[in-house]
């Protein structure tokens, strides 16, 4: 998660032209050629370094699966979980494929990835807070539905070019970075919760 960050601002510091987080999808970081675009938003897109973007988008992806297929102690028991998991780990996919087809390459496929990931990963992401297991700290536990609730009606403002003064781009990572914010947070907590109880049940070992 955290080489998606960097990467973003690496590639980003690499425009001639200033890329904008209002102006700019995050998806112009990857794209290929340059060109202007007037879809949904007129704008100017010559991304040098796109290579590294989408590279970033395909590891991105790859994490994401990885870590809804791994994670089994975060998730309580159940459909919901199964189900929250499944689409996670969807989200995952779609940032492969919106790596591996730029939007100027194939625009059906890289908005299909993008379906996937702000569309069913954030359902997923509302599902979470349902399904995450005792070890994922309280307060994120019921922050997650709140942020599942925030991306998806972002994601549909988004869709509707309704921006409310973000800017497209900057209600586009509205709908983007709270699965991934979330993602990392919980990862985080759910490693320092069981490092914390192994070390107690290695001192309480000790002790007895």
């Amino acid at each position: 998660m955290v080489q998606f960050f960097v990467m973003h601002g690496i590639v980003e510091s690499a425009w001639a032209q200033p890329y904008s987080w209002a102006r700019n999808n995050i998806s112009d970081l990857g794209n290929v050629h340059c060109a202007l675009q007037t879809e949904p938003e007129p704008r100017y897109i010559c991304s040098p370094e796109h290579a590294m973007m989408n590279t970033s988008f395909v590891a991105l992806g790859i994490s994401l699966v990885i870590g809804a297929a791994l994670t089994g102690d975060m998730w309580r028991k159940g459909i919901t979980a199964a189900v929250a998991r499944l689409l996670v780990g969807s989200a995952g996919a779609g940032f492969v494929l919106v790596g591996l087809a730029p939007a100027d390459v194939d625009e059906n496929q890289h908005f299909l990835g993008a379906l996937l990931v702000m569309g069913t990963g954030n359902i997923g992401l509302l599902l979470a807070g349902f399904a995450l297991a005792p070890c994922i700290p309280g307060p994120l536990r019921r922050l997650t539905s709140l942020l599942g609730v925030t991306a998806i009606t972002a994601f549909g403002l988004f869709l509707s070019h309704h921006y409310l003064g973000l800017g497209m781009g900057g209600m586009e990572r509205v709908a983007a970075f709270p699965l991934l914010v979330w993602a990392l947070f919980s990862a985080a907590g759910c490693l320092f919760n069981l490092t914390r109880r192994g070390a107690s049940h290695t001192e309480r070992h000790a002790n007895g």
